[in-house]
């Protein structure tokens, strides 16, 4: 267990709950709702160590690419980082994450695309869409973390300590014909789905 991994699940928990899935040696999305700068860590902690290494989060450039964070998110977490607005040079700030998957990585992302310190997600972003249709043998599993806006609320530097749940969720139903808006509203639901399971 590297020291990341034990400092999140000591002042964390980052308790697994596989709900709909079991954690399988396959390539997977597993997306999620975004509460706080622990989101990444937290799920990534609470994969078994035999697929963290095969599993990438992705995350921002502007927030992860300096110091200390850097550091953490290259030598620890081997981040897929991307920039928020397209670059200079007009290349897709997607591109990062399709390599990721060419490679046979699976990826952790969070397709609200910000945080919000709220319990539920908001409306997805279109990127979790393209992917699937782009790499539709990659199951998508959706993921909810319980606790997190009250652990690490926005603003705040060191977490409180309290106790926090992963729950993954079953693949999400391919259905190639279905349009862009009522796909992210369904990928949205089987998150809000797993925050209702008791």
């Amino acid at each position: 267990m590297t020291p990341i991994v034990w400092m999140t699940k000591f002042m964390l928990g980052a308790y697994p709950q596989w709900i709909g899935c079991a954690p399988e040696k396959r390539q997977r999305i597993y997306f999620a709702n975004h509460t706080s700068h622990l989101d990444t860590v937290v799920i990534w902690s609470a994969l078994p160590e035999e697929l963290r290494s095969k599993t990438r989060p992705v995350a921002a450039r502007d927030y992860w690419q300096s110091g200390i964070r850097r550091r953490i998110a290259v030598d620890e977490l081997n981040v897929v980082l991307i920039d928020r607005r397209r670059p200079e040079n007009n290349k897709d700030p997607m591109e990062p994450m399709r390599e990721a998957l060419r490679e046979g990585s699976s990826l952790i992302l969070f397709p609200e695309g910000t945080r919000k310190p709220q319990a539920l997600p908001g409306p997805f972003k279109s990127g979790i869409w393209r992917l699937h249709h782009e790499f539709p043998d990659v199951e998508l599993i959706p993921v909810y973390l319980e606790n997190l806006h009250r652990a690490m609320p926005k603003g705040a530097w060191l977490p409180v300590p309290t106790t926090c749940s992963v729950r993954f969720g079953k693949p999400l139903q391919d259905s190639p014909n279905e349009p862009k808006e009522l796909f992210l509203e369904r990928a949205r639901a089987a998150v809000i789905n797993l925050a209702r399971e008791l």
